[in-house]
């Protein structure tokens, strides 16, 4: 408990962040919040802690990676973006498979992601679960989409641009936690090499949000020529053995190599100039782990061998023997390539040190390369499927008198079920309209037989209004639409026996959260009510959860 405690939690945030107050962060009388977050990173330190140690214990020497890469903090509230609790999640199938082990189903993340790179996977994923509530926000988004569709050769430049562009962030956090290895540093190195590439394709699209794009992306150029003049281009994985750091970067270690290098041709002159000195022409200068260096002569030959020659080993066929000048030689040779290794390790520290420090200005240009690969991504899913730009009311709801805080779809499909090459079905999808309002009509009840396609519409909806707020185009030929804060659902039977909740203890929990927290802007799908009990009972709670809705909280709602 000591470490949620605002007198250990805050001032290690402080500490950490090198200010007097959090009130620069957007903390101030959010204690709580404060708190939680000097948790995580007492947790991060620990952790760090005992990575570093099995490091060592495994031959790794590393200082102890810092927890500078965390170089900010921001506060939020869960009512600034689109709510969408875990229910939601799961029964919208955005990021998993509503069914645990269906390997072949399609989430909406799946078939919405045409991103490039990993840190555009991770900003969609963002984008979906927090999808936007601001107006503004999204309508910058939408303009560059629209932007990037109308400019197909400067979109597929772009995108060019962007593939093989690695996971900097990754990388960056390995770097700056101490356990890159040479070929991490390489990678960054080629993907900030992209980076002017994609600076100078950018201007091509006239949208403000490229613009901006534009100006945060810093094409460290210093950091990556450092990269290219230090590392070879083709390292090895670890620095055990050398051969990491390239030809001129330090003096001593060249002439280390050089000794190195070129040991065979001084053992040829010496094994030459010995066979010429003794006479005997099968003597041979050999090298072993044990011994070291060693002349070998034969049994036949041992007569030749000169006084001064010290005897090292004696084999069946053969007498070893050493000199003066072979064990000064030795020497030289074995500290060399110690040397070696040890002068590479402090080359490459120093290397990853330096990075380091210019981690602030790394991870902002991943920022924005993560955001234009999404942005380029929505354009090129656009004009793929034929999606268009959704129109946002901006009125708020509850004015009886007009069609405030409407939804109105004409022709929308369902983004993932109209995929054939994503669900391997060959049935052409039927487009469908759909009119909600906040005055006069804000509640839909829908009928029809098993398999006819109820649960689809209601979802085909939800998907639509969530991909709008995300800043995507969106699988319709026109749509008008006003912000939604809260998406709900119940959907289908489950149970939950191990808490001791039956089918429909978790039906009627579920319904009680949305009735208790719907506003005016929520959407509610609600797909059957009432199960598991008798007919007329069922139909008393689905009679009475649409008055309810109808008279108190008026959100949209499909039932």
């Amino acid at each position: 408990d000591w470490i949620f405690a605002s007198d250990y939690a805050i001032p290690l945030l402080e500490n950490h962040f090198g200010v007097l107050s959090l009130e620069g962060f957007g903390l101030a009388g959010h204690n709580a919040a404060a708190c939680a977050a000097g948790a995580i990173l007492h947790y991060a330190r620990e952790t760090q802690a005992r990575q570093t140690q099995a490091h060592q214990t495994h031959g790794h020497q590393t200082r102890g990676g810092s927890l500078d890469h965390v170089d900010r903090i921001s506060y939020y509230e869960r009512q600034n973006c689109l709510i969408l609790d875990a229910v939601t999640v799961r029964n919208l199938e955005l990021i998993e498979p509503l069914f645990a082990g269906s390997g072949d189903a399609v989430t909406l993340f799946r078939a919405l992601d045409h991103t490039l790179t990993a840190m555009g996977k991770r900003l969609l994923r963002a984008w979906m679960l927090r999808p936007s509530i601001d107006t503004a926000e999204i309508g910058l988004r939408l303009d560059a989409v629209w932007a990037a569709l109308a400019s197909l050769m400067q979109r597929e430049e772009l995108r060019r641009s962007l593939d093989g562009i690695l996971d900097i962030e990754r990388l960056l956090s390995r770097i700056a936690l101490e356990t890159a290895n040479p070929r991490d540093i390489i990678a960054l190195g080629a993907s900030l090499a992209r980076l002017p590439g994609v600076r100078r394709a950018l201007p091509q699209l006239q949208a403000a949000r490229f613009a901006a794009l534009h100006s945060l992306l810093d094409e460290c150029a210093d950091v990556r020529e450092r990269i290219e003049r230090s590392i070879v281009a083709e390292p090895p994985i670890t620095l055990n053995d050398g051969g990491v750091i390239r030809g001129g970067v330090d003096a001593q270690l060249d002439e280390l190599r050089d000794i190195s290098r070129n040991g065979k041709s001084y053992i040829a002159r010496i094994e030459q100039r010995e066979r010429e000195r003794t006479g005997i022409n099968s003597l041979k200068v050999k090298f072993n782990n044990v011994f070291g260096f060693y002349i070998e002569i034969s049994k036949a030959n041992l007569q030749h061998a000169p006084a001064d020659y010290e005897r090292k080993q004696t084999l069946v066929g053969a007498e070893r023997f050493t000199t003066p000048e072979l064990k000064e030689y030795e020497a030289k040779v074995l500290d060399a390539e110690e040397k070696i290794v040890a002068i590479e390790r402090r080359l490459f520290s120093e290397l990853r040190l330096g990075i380091a420090a210019e981690s602030r200005r790394i991870r902002q240009s991943a920022l924005a390369l993560a955001e234009l690969d999404l942005l380029l991504s929505f354009a090129h899913l656009a004009a793929l499927r034929n999606y268009c730009r959704p129109e946002f009311d901006n009125q708020l709801d509850g004015q009886p008198d007009d069609s405030a805080g409407r939804i109105e779809i004409l022709e929308g499909r369902h983004p993932v079920i109209e995929q054939p090459e994503l669900t391997g079905s060959n049935d052409r999808f039927v487009p469908n309209d759909l009119y909600l309002d906040g005055a006069r009509q804000s509640i839909l009840l829908i009928t029809g037989p098993n398999m006819g396609g109820k649960s689809t519409y209601l979802r085909q909806t939800a998907l639509i209004v969530l991909m709008a707020q995300m800043g995507s185009f969106v699988p319709a030929t026109r749509a008008r639409l006003s912000i939604v804060d809260r998406i709900f659902t119940r959907i289908g039977a489950s149970d939950n026996l191990a808490r001791g909740r039956s089918t429909f203890m978790v039906e009627m929990t579920e319904t009680a959260a949305i009735l208790n927290t719907a506003t005016a802007r929520s959407l509610i799908l609600l797909d059957e009510i009432g199960r598991g009990t008798a007919t007329y009972d069922g139909l008393a709670i689905a009679w009475a959860v649409v008055e309810f809705i109808h008279q108190h909280s008026h959100a949209k709602t499909l039932f």
